[in-house]
């Protein structure tokens, strides 16, 4: 009868570790979804555009003046025209 009631306690244990590894498991944080995003054009600071500021410009930080019409940033998606800047709202297309 001893070696029946340890062969059974061990494989309770063995069961409850398992158990409490899954559940662990299943309470570990997934990972963030990329949200979707767009180029936004005409919302960007001086020196703050993501990319693309027009001729004479490398790419990222080269807008050279704030709410450049050719400068973009990445928004979330469905948000860049409904960013009011002094000269308007954003754009999905250059100005």
């Amino acid at each position: 009868m001893k070696r029946t009631n340890a062969t059974l306690a061990a494989t309770l244990a063995l069961s409850i570790a398992a158990l409490s590894g899954s559940a662990q498991a299943a309470d570990a944080p997934k990972p963030e979804q990329k949200k979707a995003t767009e180029k936004c054009f005409g919302v960007a600071k001086a020196g703050q555009n993501d990319c693309a500021a027009g001729a004479g410009t490398t790419c990222a930080g080269t807008a050279k003046t704030d709410y450049q019409g050719n400068a973009w940033v990445l928004v979330d998606k469905g948000t860049c025209t409904k960013i009011k800047t002094p000269k308007g709202y954003g754009s999905l297309t250059a100005r």
